[in-house]
């Protein structure tokens, strides 16, 4: 909500995130107001030290690290240079690493006071706009000196990479406090902007009293008035001239920039887990899941416990008026700054704290990772086992679990049957059952997400003919961006009555479809699969896939064993705890991995 005059406080705002900096070749050229290097009354920029050159190839080389250590695929590469690539490559349209907002300064008038750097330069279009993240830092008086200047150098390392920040700094004081207020907050504005400009030039710039309102001012709301005015929804809109029909039309207001990314640095860190010791949550589909984390939240006293609430709330809100591409994170400073605690100093309520330390680099950045490659760095379908076993790299293992939280606007996630009357279980013989014809279902779609998905055709009738009476369910993401069809399959030569009397019928996943565009993308293939076997077969499910399939890896990950297939083509798979030591479950699931049928309109080999 804006004041009287706030939006000739906002254009100013605007102006100094779209600041002009210097280009390639001038980069290294400082001023004294940015950071203090040069020397005499010349002016002329001193030579760096070999101690300043030493550590300046050090953490080039970390950066470099950084970057290798993505994992990102040729999809992920090619996404990230889509979107990023373009916004550095043309020393003109370099603009200001990043703008500290700080709602607390005015000048002795009451009127807004702004700290600016280089003449601006016009946003004329879209393509110009600058990419950014609006990233809020919680409690950074708390947080020492080298812990603030790793967090600076990460958020250096998102401007080389493309994305630039503003920053809004939240001391989070209580009633008591309030009276220091002011104090705080130009305290941590100063020591963030100090921090940054010791890793970049342009350093940081400082915009103060951009939004104010007549009560305190929330740091959570300024960061959506941030997101709702870069993206173009706080101005009104401007009547132009009379169209040839004689009509008036409205302009749409104008896009200040692309928010990219929201990034919230808490020491709560990331969304937990149901249980304690587990970590973050490392992703949220916000669209599925928010109401059910709140109330989880909501439920359990404790003041992180709300504080994890009201995160996640911004998090919703924001995203909420912010493109699909769009994401949060939510993550500690320690895996902001890629810290890790001494081991003397490591439980499970200090991980993720801030304490001063030995730094040593020993994970990926979650937010360079995420960056470069949209994903989470641990997969969101990845079983909690297999993130604490990689974790245990001895006994620092509670220091490197995850504290990050990768949340999207996400996707819904459509059931049949609906799981919230339980687990699926096996319908009576002769029974009504659901089918892929039901009219709940879009045959149509579904085939041609499955068409899609495997790059060959479907035999619809044949298909259909096989799974009429076998059905178990069918789990759709979004508008059939991606599905699972599953079956009750029957031993070979099992009647199905004898099945299911004596508790013989196996639990099938038939089809798992993720639509080409969206492979690799929004985490569609983790919804689905986290629905089925945290919804629909928590117990185990069983599938097969060709030896040589490159998901295999994938479908190992997430699963309790595999097998491959003597005289066959086929690797089994399977997510049931106790299936290895259960001789009778073991050869009805590869009894029916081996002779279930394929229906495909070709004549090459089955997936």
């Amino acid at each position: 909500m804006l004041g009287r005059g706030g939006r000739s406080a906002w254009k100013r705002a605007t102006s100094a995130a779209q600041s002009s900096t210097f280009t390639q070749s001038s980069n290294r050229s400082f001023s004294t107001a940015e950071n203090g290097v040069r020397s005499g009354r010349s002016g002329e920029k001193r030579p760096p030290s070999a101690t300043e050159a030493k550590q300046k190839r050090e953490s080039d080389r970390q950066f470099l690290i950084s970057v290798l250590e993505s994992s990102a695929t040729k999809r992920d590469a090619k996404t990230y240079l889509q979107t990023f690539g373009s916004s550095g490559a043309e020393p003109k349209k370099t603009l200001a690493f990043t703008t500290v907002v700080n709602d607390e300064l005015r000048d002795r008038s009451g009127a807004p006071r702004f700290v600016q750097g280089p003449e601006r330069v016009s946003v004329a279009s879209a393509s110009e706009v600058p990419h950014i993240a609006i990233v809020k830092v919680r409690q950074p008086q708390f947080w020492d000196d080298d812990l603030l200047d790793g967090v600076a150098k990460t958020l250096t390392r998102l401007r080389d990479l493309g994305l630039r920040s503003v920053i809004i700094p939240d001391c989070d004081l209580d009633d008591g406090e309030a009276a220091n207020a002011h104090q705080a907050i130009s305290q941590q504005t100063d020591r963030l902007i100090r921090a940054i400009s010791r890793h970049s030039s342009p350093g940081a710039e400082l915009v103060s009293s951009a939004i104010w309102k007549n009560d305190k001012v929330q740091a959570d709301d300024v960061i959506y008035a941030l997101t709702s005015y870069f993206s173009g929804l706080q101005l009104d809109s401007k009547i132009v001239p009379e169209g040839e029909a004689g009509q008036p039309s409205e302009s749409r207001p104008a896009r200040h920039a692309l928010v990219d990314r929201i990034i919230i640095i808490d020491p709560a860190g990331g969304i937990p887990r149901l249980r304690d010791g587990d970590g973050a949550r490392v992703f949220v589909n916000l669209e599925e899941e928010f109401d059910k984390l709140q109330a989880a939240l909501q439920s359990t006293a404790g003041d992180t416990k709300s504080r994890h609430a009201e995160n996640l709330k911004l998090v919703r809100s924001t995203l909420g008026i912010l493109p699909s591409t769009s994401s949060a994170i939510i993550t500690s400073p320690a895996e902001a700054a890629n810290w890790r605690a001494p081991q003397n100093q490591v439980n499970e309520t200090t991980v993720g704290q801030v304490s001063s330390g030995v730094k040593t680099r020993r994970w990926q950045n979650p937010l360079i990772h995420n960056l470069i490659t949209d994903r989470p760095i641990y997969s969101a379908s990845l079983p909690i086992g297999r993130i604490k076993s990689s974790a245990r790299g001895g006994n620092n293992a509670l220091a490197r679990m995850p504290t990050t939280t990768l949340a999207k606007k996400g996707l819904p996630v459509t059931i049949f049957p609906d799981p919230r009357n339980g687990p699926w279980t096996p319908p009576k013989p002769g029974g009504p059952r659901l089918r892929l014809t039901d009219t709940c279902i879009d045959l149509p779609r579904l085939v041609h997400l499955i068409n899609d998905s495997f790059n060959r055709r479907l035999d619809v009738e044949h298909y259909l003919r096989r799974v009429e009476n076998d059905l178990a369910g069918i789990i759709i993401a979004g508008e059939y961006e991606g599905g699972a069809i599953l079956t009750w399959e029957r031993p070979f030569g099992m009647d199905e009555e004898t099945a299911y009397a004596n508790g013989r019928l196996v639990p099938y996943l038939d089809k798992f479809a993720v639509l080409k565009r969206s492979q690799g993308a929004g985490g569609v293939a983790d919804i689905v699969f986290n629905a089925m076997v945290r919804d629909c077969f928590p117990d185990g499910v069983c599938w097969r896939s060709r030896k040589n399939n490159p998901v295999n890896k994938w479908y190992f990950e997430r699963s309790c064993g595999v097998r491959k297939l003597l005289d066959s083509n086929w690797a089994m798979f399977w997510t049931t705890p106790e299936a290895a030591e259960n001789e009778q479950i073991m050869r009805d699931y590869e009894d029916v991995c081996r002779n279930v049928e394929p229906s495909w309109d070709d004549t090459k080999p089955a997936d």
